[in-house]
């Protein structure tokens, strides 16, 4: 195990590091993280519009229409949000204007839409391109008009406005050579070539957002995230920098089709990992936590006490780096078994219809089964498939707890590690 984690240290740990400071996937990272706010009312909105109880839902049906315009003036405008702010974001780790970068990507997202005209009604901008299906188009057209605005700061191809200027219209002066090339030459790709770019992108990204959605795709991020954090870096950072963009493509899927009343298509979208594996955290900790609450060690019965209520609202921090689990050979193993096994039985239970999949994004600091029965739309089931998998994280959690107690026992450090708790 000591090999192992060298291997890890010296191969996996640089790489996945400056992955994660590259500053174009730090800014896709927090742009799309700014919006999770929107996505969450907006997403209780939908739960309004469809409730989960027959009579209710009955009651409801004739004002849905109503109910739903928060939820499309949110989650139907997501890739426009979250351009913006990547644009923001972008802007602001070249020391550059954050709110220029920002409008400029959202105009340049814009333009990639041709608005339909109504005789009657004058010209529409239809929200189809502007929702989460769009959200790699927004990337790419936030990271295009910053790079355009970089382009010209570092040249000097700006209007400097004279000493005495506010700061703000001096700013924006600065942006304005940028939008002259940035409006035009998106417009001329759209609509004097015709070149339809979300379809292209669509086309480009779709075999990614497939793969995203089979075992596979679920358990390579899995277990990419728990080597991560076994060797103490923020692996779900990391990895939804490149993930969350499929992830929210596949929910906006899911969202679409349970507002049309249809089937639910997608088994994997973030909260399929939220609820139903990262069940206290990475690694599923709370069957760890749980099982601690018995331990014949006085400090994992101490820390399992510290760590109980965290874990319930899925903060594992204090478990990852008190117990620890980082660089532990004796709960490496059942941290990374864990997640992998209750993915694969999820899946497969979704997959065959027991449990509905998931299309609500609900705040991730609930108990797993109130978050898990939300995601779901209401369903029971969950909450039953949400208990058997921590007993499945405890089970398998459990004879490695006791190796490392007798670990612990042997090395005389059970009370110096509870003293030092205190």
């Amino acid at each position: 195990m000591h090999k192992f984690f060298a291997l890890l240290d010296k191969y996996l740990i640089p790489v996945m590091t400056k992955l994660s400071e590259q500053r174009h996937l730090r800014a896709v990272r927090d742009g799309i993280i700014s919006t999770i706010p929107l996505i969450i009312v907006g997403s209780f909105f939908l739960i309004l519009a469809f409730p989960p109880f027959p009579a209710l839902a009955a009651a409801i049906k004739p004002y849905t229409g109503q109910i739903l315009i928060p939820f499309r003036l949110t989650m139907g405008l997501m890739a426009l949000y979250a351009c913006h702010s990547i644009g923001y974001h972008l802007a602001k780790s070249y020391k550059l204007d954050g709110v220029s970068g920002g409008i400029l990507a959202m105009a340049a997202f814009l333009l990639t839409s041709v608005p339909v005209t109504y005789p009657d009604k004058g010209m529409a901008l239809l929200m189809e391109n502007l929702g989460g299906g769009s959200m790699f188009v927004a990337i790419i057209m936030a990271i295009f008009a910053v790079e355009v605005l970089r382009f010209a700061k570092t040249r000097k191809l700006t209007i400097k406005m004279p000493d005495g200027v506010p700061e703000s219209v001096a700013k924006s002066f600065e942006a304005l050579i940028p939008a002259a090339v940035i409006i035009p030459a998106v417009w001329f790709v759209r609509d004097f070539i015709g070149f339809d770019i979300h379809h292209f992108v669509l086309e480009l990204f779709q075999p990614l957002v497939l793969a995203g959605n089979t075992l596979a795709g679920i358990l390579v991020p899995i277990v990419i995230i728990t080597l991560l954090w076994a060797t103490g870096i923020h692996g779900d950072s990391v990895v939804g920098s490149v993930a969350r963009p499929v992830w929210l493509v596949l929910l906006d899927q899911n969202i679409a089709a349970a507002a049309a009343g249809q089937p639910i298509p997608n088994i994997a979208p973030e909260p399929f990992f939220q609820w139903f594996v990262w069940i206290g955290g990475s690694g599923a900790s709370l069957g760890l936590v749980l099982i601690m609450l018995f331990s014949k060690a006085p400090y994992l019965k101490s820390m399992s006490r510290v760590t109980f209520l965290p874990g319930i609202c899925n903060i594992n921090e204090p478990v990852i780096f008190g117990v620890p689990i980082m660089l532990n050979p004796l709960l490496f193993l059942p941290f990374l078994l864990s997640p992998v096994a209750i993915a694969i039985l999820t899946y497969f239970v979704m997959d065959i219809g027991l449990v509905n999949k998931p299309y609500i994004l609900v705040p991730w600091t609930l108990p797993a089964p109130v978050g898990a029965y939300l995601a779901t739309g209401g369903d029971w089931r969950a909450i039953v498939l949400v208990f058997v998998n921590i007993i499945i994280a405890a089970a398998l959690y459990y004879p490695f707890l006791r190796a490392y107690e007798r670990k612990l026992s042997r090395e005389g450090m059970a009370g110096e590690l509870e003293e030092e708790l205190k």
